[in-house]
C-alpha cells in the first residue's frame, strides 16, 4: 500500500489465504490487518472482508471543496455570520483582569466554579440531567475524548447521514467504523438507528440541533422515538452535540437518560465565535471521570482566561439569541421556500445551512460556479446517502435569494433532463 500498488477500494485477500501465500502464521497477518485498520489504511466490513480506505483517515473532507474564484460569492463555508458575533475586546479585557488579580496556577479547578455552575442552570433550563462537568477546546474535542475514553479501534459507531464533516473524519482516524443512520427533519431516523445498534454499534452520535448539514432539529416526537431505541440497548454510549445553542430557536429535547453512558456537549463556537474554543460537557460519572483524567495527562485544562470571556460574554447578554436566531432563520426559511416554488427539494429546519439533494455532485458544484455561486459539494459530509450540495445562508443578503433560487433551480432542472453543458 505504501508502494501504492495498492488502489483505494481494492479488495485485500482473506488472511488465511495471505497467510498460506506468504508462509506465515494466520495470526501474523491478522495482527497486522488490524494494526492497518487500527491507523486508518485499511476498513474492514465483517464476512465482505478488508479493503483500502478511498482516501487515508488523516485526510480532511474539507479537501473536497470549490475554491471561489474573483467574483463567485462563496457561500459554502459553514461560518456564521460575523456581523452577528459578539465584540471580544470588553470580555477578554475582564478575563485579563480577573487573571490579574487571581492568577490561575498548577492545582486550580478545572473547570472556573461560576462558569460551571452557569452552565448547569442553563442546562437545567433545557431538562439536560445533571452530572459531573467538564470544559473542552471545543465540540470536536470533547466528542473524541469521550471516543476515545470508551471506545477501542475496531468499534462501530453510528453517525448521521449525511452529517458533520469532522466527525465523519474523526471515526475512522480514531480507528473506529462508521455506521451510517439516515436522517431527515427531524433527525435520525429511528428505524436506522435500531438497525445500527442491532448491527453492533457501540456508540451513537445525534446532533441535536441545527444539524450540519441538513439543518434538522430533534424534534419531541422523534426524541420518544429514539429514547424508545436506547431503552433497547442500554450498554450503547450515546453522545449528544448541541453545537446550534445560541443560534437556534427551536426547544431542546435531549435523549439522555436512557443509557448507562452517556454526554451531552455544547460549544460556544457558531453563536460567539469560531475561536473561542470552548465547550461544556456534562454526562454520566464515568465518562466524565475519565475524559477529565485524560485531560490531566494532557493539556491540563482549557484556558480559564477562554473559560472567564465565555462566562463574561453569558453573563453580560452579550449575544441576543432570539434576534440571531431570527437573523439566520429568515434568510434560511426564505431560501427554502423560494426553492420549493420552484419545484426544488431543499432542506434547513434549523441553524445556518440549507441541504439540496442533486442527481449529480459535480455537475450542480461545475454550474453553480459558471453562474457565479460556489456551493460546498455534498461528498464533504455523506457516506452512502445520496448526492446533494450545501449553502451556508449566514451571509445572504435577502435580496440575493431569489437570485440563488434561480441559479439552483437551473441547475437542478437541468441536471435533470440530462444536460450537463
Amino acid at each position: 500500500m505504501g508502494a501504492g500498488k495498492l488502489a483505494p477500494g481494492e479488495l485485500l485477500p482473506p488472511m488465511r489465504e495471505l497467510a498460506v501465500e506468504l508462509g506465515v502464521n494466520p495470526n501474523t497477518v491478522a495482527a497486522a490487518y488490524r494494526t492497518l485498520r487500527d491507523r486508518g489504511v485499511i476498513e474492514t466490513a465483517g464476512r465482505r472482508g478488508s479493503r483500502v480506505r478511498e482516501r487515508p483517515a488523516s485526510t480532511p473532507r474539507e479537501l473536497i471543496r470549490v475554491d471561489a474564484p474573483e467574483g463567485v460569492r462563496d457561500v459554502s463555508t459553514g461560518n456564521p455570520d460575523p456581523a452577528l458575533l459578539p465584540p471580544l475586546g470588553e470580555a477578554l479585557a475582564a478575563a485579563a483582569e480577573r487573571a490579574r488579580r487571581d492568577p490561575v496556577l498548577y492545582g486550580t479547578p478545572a473547570v472556573d466554579t461560576d462558569l460551571e455552575r452557569m452552565a448547569r442552570e442553563m442546562f437545567a433550563r433545557d431538562g439536560v440531567p445533571d452530572g459531573p462537568m467538564t470544559v473542552t477546546s471545543g465540540a470536536l474535542d470533547g466528542i473524541e475524548r469521550v471516543l476515545a475514553a470508551h471506545l477501542r479501534p475496531g468499534d462501530a459507531v453510528a453517525v448521521e447521514d449525511p452529517g458533520w464533516g469532522s466527525l465523519l473524519d474523526l471515526v475512522p482516524a480514531l480507528g473506529l467504523r462508521a455506521v451510517p443512520v439516515g436522517v431527515d427533519d427531524d433527525g435520525p431516523l429511528p428505524e436506522d438507528t435500531e438497525r445500527a445498534l442491532q448491527q453492533g454499534a457501540r456508540a451513537l452520535i445525534v446532533t441535536a440541533r441545527a444539524q450540519n448539514p441538513t439543518g434538522a432539529a430533534v424534534g419531541e416526537a422523534r426524541a420518544r422515538a429514539l429514547r424508545a431505541v436506547l431503552a433497547r440497548h442500554p450498554q450503547v454510549l450515546l453522545v449528544e452535540d448541541d453545537h446550534g445553542h445560541g443560534i437556534v430557536d427551536l426547544p431542546l429535547h435531549p435523549l439522555a437518560g436512557g443509557t448507562d453512558h452517556w454526554v451531552f456537549v455544547r460549544s460556544v463556537a457558531k453563536a460567539y465565535g469560531p475561536d473561542l474554543r470552548l465547550a461544556v460537557l456534562t454526562g454520566d460519572a464515568v465518562t466524565v471521570d475519565r475524559v477529565r483524567g485524560r485531560q490531566r495527562l494532557g493539556h491540563g485544562w482549557v484556558s480559564h482566561v477562554l473559560q472567564d470571556a465565555v462566562l463574561h460574554l453569558w453573563r453580560s447578554g452579550a449575544v441576543d439569541t432570539v434576534a440571531v436566531a431570527g437573523a439566520y432563520g429568515r434568510r434560511r426559511d426564505a431560501l427554502v421556500r423560494a426553492l420549493r416554488e420552484r419545484g426544488v427539494e431543499a432542506h434547513g429546519r434549523s441553524g445556518m445551512n440549507v441541504w439540496l439533494p442533486v442527481p449529480d455532485e459535480t455537475g450542480a458544484v461545475a454550474r453553480l460556479l459558471h453562474a457565479g455561486w460556489a456551493v460546498a459539494p455534498g461528498a464533504r459530509f455523506r457516506v452512502a446517502s445520496r448526492p446533494a450540495v450545501r449553502l451556508t445562508v449566514s451571509t445572504l443578503a435577502m435580496e440575493e435569494i431569489g437570485t440563488v433560487a434561480d441559479a439552483l433551480a437551473a441547475a437542478t432542472v437541468a441536471m435533470s433532463v440530462g444536460r450537463y453543458d
